[in-house]
């Protein structure tokens, strides 16, 4: 699949699912803009990829900093055709009466908040050029509640909702709109929730996780035409049906 001259943005691109679809779009074609608070990890990112990737140090939980990622790409690249919402967290992981409040609100404002951020500001500029594809990164936790993930759960369930909105309201300006929820991921974030001890995901063995290229390769399938039937829902990469199509596992 080729996207030679389109353009790309990912937020938490710095590490995990974020710095592997930049990789797989990039192989594609694409223009890629890397968004992530660390600017030295993207900054090397980008130099692995080359001329069109652009590092833009972001904190998706202040929309300012995702409306003036997205000028930035226009600057450089001319349009926006792409948006994956990647970037969460999961720390830390708490019962609810031994949370802390600010540290679980701040989970909101990164997963949940910085979703909203980042459609609010690509929105305008996608629907002014006549559509686009709006992915959210969803997870298994956004349908099931689980022992220290009540800030998890609550932001993936809330993001996974906003996706849906986003069909409703603007499928008809062009809008392709998206979850994946891909699974356990080996990513440093399955290493804090083994550290973690907490629930029974965090008993899982590293081999249980699929590389983080998997989710990588449904996200570019996602952008083809051949992921319209699945337009304002959420994929799954357990589907052994869905992997097959996109061309991974057994």
């Amino acid at each position: 699949m080729s996207l030679q001259g389109k353009t790309v943005m990912i937020t938490g691109a710095s590490r995990g699912i974020g710095a592997e679809t930049a990789r797989v779009f990039a192989d594609a074609g694409a223009n890629v803009a890397l968004l992530a608070r660390s600017r030295a990890a993207i900054a090397d990112l980008a130099d692995e990829l080359g001329d069109r990737a652009l590092a833009i140090p972001c904190d998706v939980s202040r929309y300012r900093d995702l409306d003036a990622a997205v000028n930035a790409t226009v600057d450089a690249f001319g349009g926006l055709d792409v948006l994956i919402g990647n970037a969460g967290v999961i720390e830390p992981v708490a019962r609810l009466e031994t949370s802390d409040p600010e540290a679980w609100g701040h989970v909101i404002d990164i997963n949940l908040k910085g979703v909203y951020y980042g459609m609010r500001a690509a929105l305008p500029v996608m629907t002014a050029n006549g559509g686009g594809t709006i992915i959210t990164i969803s997870s298994g936790a956004a349908h099931n509640a689980l022992e220290g993930w009540s800030h998890y759960c609550a932001s993936k369930a809330g993001a996974a909702m906003m996706t849906r909105a986003l069909d409703l309201e603007n499928r008809g300006q062009g809008i392709r709109a998206m979850g994946l929820s891909p699974g356990t991921v080996a990513t440093q974030m399955q290493k804090e929730i083994k550290a973690s001890g907490v629930n029974a995901v965090s008993q899982l063995d590293w081999s249980d996780h699929i590389p983080p290229d998997w989710p990588a390769k449904a996200l570019l399938w996602m952008c083809s035409a051949d992921a319209d039937e699945f337009l304002g829902q959420e994929i799954s990469l357990r589907d052994p049906a869905i992997r097959a199509r996109v061309g991974v596992g057994a």
